[in-house]
């Protein structure tokens, strides 16, 4: 396969911070608490747009839409970031993305601008983008076949996420007076304070200095030609597929259980189980990887995601909300982990910066697109509607799994 294995233990140039990072619970601190901007945003983003609409609600998910949009506008540069200046100082300049977009959504929604409100979501995207290289660090920093399982393993941090996240959001959304969610957004800048402090204390493996031999700095390949691999494009397909069905589903859900008279706090329940489920899984899927293989796992994932679709079309009771969402997280881990472990094979050390900034510009486009289409299809054609259209979807994303696959399994028989 394309692309240099990966530092061990001995060669990793950082190996000498690890105890550091293991003191300070390792960069999965930093994922749990930076993290939380993104779920108290997805949480009530859509609640938060209807509210500031009134009678309308067609254009109810575009402030979450917009977080997308922040998130692929992102994407690029964080990775560019993180090669110029360092994993650290990268990951501080987007916490500082996060506080500004929190602040920025609590006064629009103080002052009732919809489309202020809007902006400060792509704030809150934008910070998002730093924060998704956590995985790539973690990734590069260990040897190819340790790579699944410290992707999972700093994934972990999303459950502290998704324990915290929904909480918070709890006690302070209705903080600030009478406006509605404002203290909650407030709180995520604080949050993301406390996580800037948890950063300067971490440390990762150093960037390569610029005289760097040619042995260990190969030189890099075309972009177009890493992207021409048969591997590069599934995983790809896959990694964007299920996050932007992830998040087709995901930004509905609230609305549509509120709309089936269910109550916000069941809402924001479920997003929390939803979220437990996008990261728990984490503990196992890196070794599950190691035994069954990256596409087995993946493959895996995409079947569960079309269980989660079959789920919400069986029903409207809080439990058919509840059991989706549940099955949408988990299947989400083992397809976007797995397709990530298969991205990490297609590219060398020197191209990394470019690879994994095309990579979240893809994925984090097909999100934001997604997560716009799902308030407009609500809207016009209901809840079943968002879940029919997963199913025929991850049907494409499997056959073309199966077609990189099966030579290669015919080749090793």
């Amino acid at each position: 396969m394309p692309g240099a294995p990966g530092l061990d233990a001995t060669a990793n140039p950082g190996s000498a911070h690890r105890p550091r990072n293991a003191k300070h619970l390792d960069p999965a601190c930093g994922q749990a608490l930076n993290g939380s901007a993104a779920v108290i945003s997805i949480a009530v983003g859509g609640l938060a747009g209807a509210y500031l609409l009134g009678s309308d609600k067609s254009l109810a998910t575009l402030p979450v839409s917009m977080m997308g949009v922040g998130l692929a506008a992102g994407a690029l540069p964080a990775a560019l970031v993180m090669q110029w200046i360092g994993r650290r100082v990268g990951l501080m300049t987007g916490t500082g993305f996060a506080m500004t977009g929190g602040l920025t959504a609590a006064i629009a929604l103080i002052v009732g601008s919809f489309w202020l409100f809007a902006f400060a979501l792509v704030l809150v995207g934008f910070s998002h983008a730093f924060v998704q290289q956590y995985r790539f660090a973690a990734a590069e920093s260990v040897s190819v076949e340790m790579r699944g399982i410290a992707i999972s393993r700093v994934m972990i941090g999303g459950v502290i996420t998704a324990l915290i996240a929904p909480q918070i959001l709890l006690y302070t959304r209705d903080a600030i007076g009478s406006v509605q969610f404002a203290g909650a957004f407030v709180a995520l800048s604080v949050v993301a304070l406390v996580g800037l402090g948890v950063l300067t204390m971490l440390r990762f493996p150093p960037r390569p200095s610029a005289k760097a031999s040619t042995a260990s700095l190969e030189t890099p390949r075309p972009l177009l030609e890493i992207v021409r691999q048969p591997r590069f494009l599934v995983a790809l397909l896959c990694a964007a597929s299920s996050f932007a069905l992830m998040s087709f589903v995901m930004t509905a859900a609230p609305l549509a259980m509120v709309d089936s008279q269910h109550s916000e706090a069941d809402a924001v329940l479920g997003i929390q189980w939803h979220v437990i489920a996008m990261f728990a899984p984490s503990l196992v899927t890196g070794r599950l990887i190691r035994r069954f293989g990256k596409e087995a796992i993946v493959g895996t994932g995409l079947v569960l995601l079309m269980v989660s679709a079959a789920v919400g079309t069986a029903g409207i009771e809080l439990l058919h909300f509840w059991g989706m969402l549940i099955l949408l997280g988990v299947g989400w881990n083992f397809s976007f982990v797995g397709a990530t472990a298969m991205l990490t094979d297609t590219y060398r050390p020197s191209e990394r910066g470019r690879v994994e900034g095309f990579n979240d510009l893809i994925v984090f486009g097909m999100v934001a697109l997604a997560s716009f289409f799902s308030g407009q299809i609500l809207a016009t054609s209901g809840w079943n509607a968002i879940n029919v259209i997963v199913m025929p979807v991850v049907v494409m994303v499997l056959l073309s799994l199966l077609v990189l696959v099966l030579p290669q399994r015919k080749a090793s028989a």
